[in-house]
């Protein structure tokens, strides 16, 4: 084991990412986010779905949610309750094809409630059951190499592995999702802050 001098691996991991970030800044449609935002607003409850590290993600915008004093609830907690027509659920999967993230969705489409689609494909199973669809483009099998020179030729690709690049691509979009939220609701930090958890 080398460890070397790892300062570089590190700074040269957040480059890529944030000019991953960058980039899909330039290519989010804007009507996309006016329509997340609307139909947040106008659920009734707020459910979020996402397996592994995009569940992560969802958490945590739930948690903003929560400080914003809308009915947020993540799907599989044990005090979750029922999905209705009034709701909407937040469905998080790179891939589209997520086992546990499509059930989740077809149960909301089925109880009449809709579904806000975060993922990289907008052709999945998942991105065709939206009622509103954002993509978030991640790092695609066409763009890992396929040869080992290949890949030495592109070596940063090597420093985000799997679905690092959806998932803190969609991290930083949530944020603005929530900025743009405080901003629509006038709620401040002061706000948020009176709802924090204080059982810590």
């Amino acid at each position: 084991m080398n460890y070397g001098d790892q300062a570089e691996t590190v700074k040269q991991c957040m480059i890529s990412i944030l000019d991953h970030v960058r980039s899909y800044i330039d290519r989010i449609r804007d009507e996309d986010i006016d329509q997340m935002i609307r139909t947040l607003l106008e659920a009734r409850k707020i459910f979020i779905m996402g397996a592994g590290r995009s569940g992560l993600v969802g958490k945590a915008f739930a948690m903003r949610l929560m400080h914003l004093d809308l009915k947020v609830y993540v799907v599989g907690e044990t005090t979750t309750p029922a999905f209705t027509d009034q709701d909407v659920l937040i469905a998080i999967s790179g891939s589209g094809e997520t086992n546990s993230v499509l059930t989740s969705a077809r149960v909301a489409k089925q109880r009449g409630g809709k579904v806000v689609t975060i993922t990289s494909y907008p052709s999945s199973s998942l991105g065709k059951m939206a009622d509103c669809l954002v993509i978030v483009k991640g790092r695609t099998k066409d763009d890992v190499p396929a040869s080992y020179i290949e890949r030495e030729l592109h070596p940063y690709q090597q420093l985000t592995p799997m679905g690092t690049l959806f998932e803190d691509c969609c991290m930083i979009f949530l944020e603005g999702i929530v900025a743009s939220l405080m901003e629509v609701l006038e709620k401040g930090e002061k706000d948020m802050k009176a709802r924090h958890a204080v059982l810590e």
